[in-house]
């Protein structure tokens, strides 16, 4: 067949369906362009899910005639003032957004500059350029998109709900949102999430927290610890969620590179590698990175969507996160989200059916009745003889109660509640440590002082303003764990020479891929050489793993280091041998414990990184504020 040059108004449609598969696409790329142009405000109005009518207002700088006409034209944008590709510091750069999305819809544009007499607007109609003309408006620019994809009627097909489609919109609203805290963003019209996020000022990390809780919420705040890090040029912000808030989908993973949402699989597997063992499997972490760096270090030309970026190198952005989190989520030490006490709460509500005070008697207190005698109720105290009790005229509640007879016994309500509580007590719980009052030291400490030990199990403990509940397994557990691995970084990991050799086949490029890190290998405990152009000959091996298969090890490797350019597999295999052996190794489930024991690992537990939750993710500790318990009995 003959080679033939395409019509330009095709060449536009297709253009259009790599930079416009849906309206959020088309959103995004007017909303970036509105930020480009030092946007303080933005507004966008859906109908029918951004089919019928999608319009996008700002208050930017606005364009002059002469720049509106050549907006609409194909490869041409502002956002590359010296053409060069490795120096883009804005969020559009295509050049073909605009013109992409005229080819497909009817696509007006009316803007206004400071100190322009008036505004001026101009038409594309499905790819048909009309002339610039005057029009009415304040400064900055507003564009319209009316009929998208009425041109091309089969990508219509394609397009979810218009409730679907409007949820795309403010998705991704949401992530634009998060990465400009300084400029306020509406959404709003038929159908759509009706969003108002007012501008958020001050310093930076506060203006950030202020917007990441008008976004995420305010319980995502309470409980995630700051980052902030540099590793040479490039540096990474933002709030990390606690491992205990995790979440069951990645949803809540938000990153950004130079203030662009990413969804990149080098952060991603960062921020997995990150809290690999501190979240449960199958769960996934709450946060909201930021990582800036030089134009030069980042290459965001490799996606039409924008939504990925290449590192020059992946190697030191990958350690930067991995390392930067690791070590904000060790700060935060035994700290655990209080959303564990919250979901605590909630079981035992659920489970006992209790409701607030006021929603018990719909807001009135209920009808007394004053001819009723306690004593004839099934649940009424009785002496340790098993004799029904006779208080004679103590009044219980605030009841009226019968006059007594004359041989009343000597001892109140309050000491034969107690008697007959004492009796029905768990014979399994050890209240041993409530022997003595703790002091007023041990009380101010965060997790308070040890009162009990419940079915040789839990431990709980009495702080000045709540319960606290260990899991003393979970506990020693992380406690075992994280000894284990700061001893393996003060002397090394031990290594097992191999009688013979074991010698792995590989690919020439993979050979010379494990070579290259052979000095990495052996401080991990691994030592290798080459065996000939295609295999690999393993004369050491960590002490640890010496039972391993030494093939599929060299084998993970190697794709570990194409993948990621470091040792990921045998630090995760290395790290999870020494989080079977603490789990084996730790204080278990039944052991009964003395008071000093439980306070001494309540005191270390507070002394040591990522104490709260045990190596599999699982919290260690409840804890209960007293207001809480006070309203789950009602009496708040």
């Amino acid at each position: 067949m003959a080679v033939r040059r395409l019509d330009p108004v095709l060449v536009d449609r297709i253009a259009a369906g790599e930079v416009v598969e849906r309206p959020a696409s088309a959103v995004k790329e007017l909303v970036e362009n509105a930020l480009d142009a030092g946007a303080s405000r933005i507004e966008v109005v859906l109908e029918g899910g951004g089919r019928r009518l999608i319009r996008v207002v700002d208050d930017g700088l606005g364009m002059s005639p002469d720049d509106l006409d050549l907006a609409v034209e194909r490869h041409a944008t502002s956002k590359l003032p010296d053409g060069d590709l490795f120096a883009i510091d804005t969020l559009g750069f295509r050049g073909e957004a605009l013109p992409s999305i005229g080819a497909v819809s009817r696509l007006s544009i009316a803007t206004r500059q400071a100190g322009a007499p008036h505004g001026i607007s101009i038409l594309v109609d499905a790819g048909l350029k009309h002339p610039v003309r005057p029009a009415a408006l304040d400064r900055g620019t507003r564009v319209e998109i009316a009929d998208l994809f009425f041109a091309t009627p089969a990508r219509l097909k394609f397009l979810k709900t218009d409730r679907a489609e409007a949820q795309a919109v403010a998705d991704m609203l949401k992530r634009l949102a998060m990465a400009n805290p300084g400029v306020r963003f509406e959404l709003g019209g038929e159908g759509a999430p009706a969003l108002d996020y007012p501008a958020a000022p001050g310093d930076p990390a506060a203006a950030l927290a202020q917007r990441l809780a008008q976004v995420m919420g305010r319980d995502f705040v309470d409980n995630a610890v700051p980052v902030d890090a540099w590793r040479e040029e490039a540096r990474l912000t933002g709030l990390a969620g606690l491992p205990t808030a995790h979440r069951p989908t990645a949803a809540a993973v938000h990153l950004f590179v130079n203030g662009r949402p990413v969804r990149d699989k080098l952060l991603l597997g960062a921020v997995k590698g990150a809290y690999a063992d501190v979240v449960p499997t199958g769960r996934h972490p709450a946060l909201a990175l930021f990582v800036t760096c030089p134009p030069r270090l980042v290459d965001v030309n490799v996606h039409p969507g924008k939504s990925e970026v290449r590192f020059r190198d992946p190697g030191l952005i990958r350690g930067l996160v991995v390392g930067a989190l690791k070590q904000a989520i060790a700060d935060a030490g035994y700290r655990a989200s209080n959303t564990v006490g919250a979901a605590t709460i909630d079981a035992l509500r659920a489970h006992t059916g209790a409701q607030p005070a006021r929603s018990w008697f719909s807001g009135r207190e209920p009808a007394r009745n004053a001819n009723w005698d306690w004593r004839a109720s099934p649940a009424a105290p009785a002496e340790p003889g098993g004799r029904p009790l006779d208080v004679g005229t103590a009044s219980v509640a605030g009841y009226p109660q019968p006059s007594a007879p004359a041989a009343a016994p000597a001892f109140g309500f309050a000491e034969a509640a107690q008697a007959a509580f004492a009796a029905l007590a768990d014979p399994v719980a050890d209240a041993r440590a409530a022997e003595a009052a703790p002091g007023p030291d041990l009380l101010a400490r965060p997790l308070g002082a040890a009162r009990a030990q419940l079915h040789d199990t839990y431990i709980v403990a009495q702080t000045q303003d709540g319960v606290v509940i260990v899991d003393q397994h979970a506990a020693h557990e992380r406690l075992v764990y994280e000894r284990l691995k700061a001893e393996r970084a003060a002397q090394g990991v031990a290594r097992q020479m191999l009688l013979i050799p074991a010698v792995v086949d590989l690919d020439p490029v993979e050979v010379d891929r494990l070579t290259e890190k052979a000095d990495l290998l052996a401080s991990l405990g691994l030592v290798i050489e080459p065996f000939g152009p295609g295999a690999i000959a393993v004369s050491e091996v960590p002490a640890a793993l010496a039972s391993a298969d030494v093939p599929a090890l060299v084998r993970d490797l190697a794709d570990s280091l194409e993948e990621w350019g470091s040792a990921l597999a045998l630090e995760d295999r290395l790290d999870h041998v020494l989080a079977t052996f603490a789990c084996h190794h730790s204080v278990r489930a039944g052991r009964r414990m003395k008071p000093e024991e439980m306070n001494a690992l309540l005191r270390e537990m507070e002394a040591t990184p990522l104490s709260g939750q045990c190596n599999h993710g699982r919290p260690t500790y409840v804890e209960l504020k007293l207001a809480d318990i006070e309203r789950l009995f009602g009496r708040r």
